[in-house]
């Protein structure tokens, strides 16, 4: 399964797989865009297409259609004839490989080609990411031209991430961890104990290595921890050996890292008031270097993951590919860190997923992360140290492993996602099944027992409907092993095939589940059908004379009991009383059912979409 994902993956990252008769074609009907861009080229060749190539580039990629105008949503085509696409192609090839107009060319040809969609021309460039030497991509010969992009949109990048991004190009040949920092030593820096606790780990793990045998120094050295720079004439603690063995008062100190403050945090009470229910941070009762919060942490972590018992050579083994997943995605989010910028790594347990979150950038497209195999590591000699005692992967991002033990698990896909300002990594590990035995009755009590029998990407979309209520193309992409123009395709078909409808255009779109499926609506009778009942309940129910008039807490649950003398949706019930869905979901309708006051029609599964309320 895994291989076929990678493969998968690999195939859609090439402009040949995509349709782009058929994807200007949905956008055009309204359906959603995704990390394309439209640019208008009626009046000549735009120059705001270089700020967007510069900001794919410098992120995860994406596509530009040019001779399409966009206006509040709404595409139309500017009719390019043959000959100005012709003209235009000469145009970027001419610029985009003159080093005073872009500073790298990352295209190939087939990468721009035209398109002819309905008798008129269009012309499309797919940009890959990058490659991590050749970032930052900037223009006209000034690296302060260097675009960035984010869910708004393209943006100038500021000084410091074009700082950060030079020095991630060379991480290469110089990877982060192994500067030197001068005036710092061994005796006055670095926490002793942890460093005999990582001896002893390793001892374990390899009884006979001969580093054992090394004076402290001599140790470090090897680890990289500790570095002679005959060029320079310079030695000392490396910038790795401090974050792994160091006083946290060393790590802190200006010349090191000044910002450095790891964090984990546990979420399990139900009382959105309290902010977590166990914290692991520096607090000045422990040294909290990286080797020490691992230990500390790690062990939490693992104790949310289900340990089922079995039995190897007569030894009980309670290792699964599971927690060998979790202690890779943790021991990835303190390697791959970016420790030079304001910001920290935080490590959050929820009942439903682990997150974890380091500053930086991703050094490598989001394709070849799933892949794992790829890796290019920010400090590869933390990533040494950790692999010596068994907690990293040897070689790549370890991505692979993740993904596998949680396959195994049938658990909901890995999220990788890349955020900028700040920029940081995050990766969430659901702990939710993706077809719990709630979920499949749900489906089966919407859509009918034949819904088990359709592909198994529309399940993971419906099941994920389902369970968070509403989703999204890009919330897609973290869930589906698919491009993001296939999830488009996608959609629109579980729209036309009535399971799904609808709301909002453009980067906006949402998509719910179609109550009346077992009604044979059409997407467009489900909005009619929704007023219909809306009405329905109107007649039926008592109506608030003021929407304005604000009632008491005690009055407002009357009107509710009022109106559930039966099973009654949300909706209904919001448009009898004259208070909105949200208001009602958030703040009145849960506490109703905490005081025993209301009861859920499915009570196990109180996210259901045909969820109703009645008087208990």
């Amino acid at each position: 399964m895994i291989k076929e994902v990678q493969d998968r993956v690999m195939e859609l990252s090439e402009i040949e797989s995509y349709d782009f008769s058929e994807k200007i074609e949905n956008l055009m009907d309204g359906f959603e865009s995704v990390d394309v861009e439209f640019k208008s080229a009626k009046g000549g060749f735009p120059r705001s297409l270089w700020e967007s190539y510069s900001s794919f580039a410098n992120t995860q990629g994406g596509i530009i259609v040019l001779g399409v105008k966009e206006k509040n949503e709404k595409f139309t085509l500017d009719g390019l004839s043959e000959e100005q696409v012709c003209k235009y192609k000469k145009e970027f090839w001419d610029n985009v490989n003159n080093k005073a107009h872009c500073s790298a060319n990352i295209l190939r040809e087939k990468d721009v080609r035209e398109v002819e969609f309905k008798g008129r021309f269009v012309l499309v460039f797919s940009i890959p990411r990058a490659q991590s030497d050749k970032i930052p991509v900037y223009l006209y010969n000034n690296p302060e031209n260097t675009f960035k992009r984010n869910h708004e949109g393209d943006y100038r990048c500021d000084t410091g991430e074009i700082r950060r991004m030079f020095a991630d190009a060379d991480i290469a040949v110089n990877p982060r961890d192994y500067k030197i920092l001068t005036n710092f030593t061994i005796e006055q820096d670095i926490d002793k104990p942890t460093l005999e606790q990582y001896r002893r780990l390793l001892s374990i793990k390899s009884p006979n290595h001969p580093w054992l045998l090394l004076d402290d120094k001599n140790f470090l050295i090897k680890l990289n921890g500790y570095r002679i720079d005959r060029r320079e004439n310079v030695e000392g603690v490396t910038l790795a050996g401090l974050l792994m063995f160091g006083k946290f008062g060393s790590i802190i100190d200006n010349y090191a890292c000044p910002q450095y403050f790891p964090d984990y945090r546990e979420y399990f009470s139900g009382n959105e008031e309290d902010r977590w229910t166990n914290r692991v941070c520096p607090d000045g009762t422990w040294e909290a270097n990286l080797f020490q919060f691992y230990y500390r942490v790690y062990p939490k972590l693992a104790n949310a993951l289900p340990t089922p018992f079995s039995l190897n050579n007569g030894l009980r083994e309670d290792e699964t590919p599971m927690h060998e997943a979790l202690r890779e995605a943790f021991v990835n989010s303190l390697v791959h860190c970016d420790y030079s910028v304001d910001s920290n790594i935080t490590i959050e347990l929820h009942k439903d997923s682990y997150i974890f979150s380091n500053p930086g950038t991703l050094l490598l497209p989001i394709t070849k992360y799933y892949q794992g195999g790829n890796s290019v590591c920010r400090n590869k000699a933390l990533q040494n140290m950790f692999m010596m005692i068994g907690s990293a992967e040897k070689a790549g991002s370890g991505a692979d492993k993740i993904m596998r033990g949680w396959e195994k698990a049938n658990y909901r896909n890995p999220n990788i996602e890349e955020i900028s300002r700040p920029n940081k990594v995050v990766l969430t590990l659901p702990l939710v099944s993706v077809l719990s035995n709630e979920i499949i009755l749900c489906l089966k009590s919407l859509y009918g027992e034949n819904v088990m029998s359709i592909d198994n990407d529309k399940m993971i979309v419906l099941a994920t409907c389902c369970s968070e209520g509403e989703i999204s193309n890009y919330r897609l992409q973290f869930l589906l092993s698919k491009h993001r123009v296939d999830i488009t395709k996608l959609l629109k078909e579980l729209c036309e095939e009535n399971m799904l409808v609808s709301s909002g255009v453009g980067r906006g779109t949402r998509y719910k589940i179609n109550k009346d499926y077992s009604k044979g609506a059409s997407k467009g009778a489900s909005k009619g059908a929704s007023k219909g009942a809306s009405k329905g309940a109107e007649k039926s129910a008592p109506k608030v004379l003021d929407k304005r008039v604000r009632q008491s807490k005690e009055e407002l649950f009357a009107m509710i009991l009022d109106v559930c003398t039966e099973y009654t949706s949300l909706e209904d019930i919001a448009n009898s009383i004259g208070k909105t869905v949200s208001y009602l979901k958030n703040k009145v309708i849960p506490r109703m059912v905490e005081q025993d006051l209301l009861e859920r029609k499915y009570p196990n599964f109180p996210t259901h979409p045909m969820q109703q309320y009645k008087v208990k």
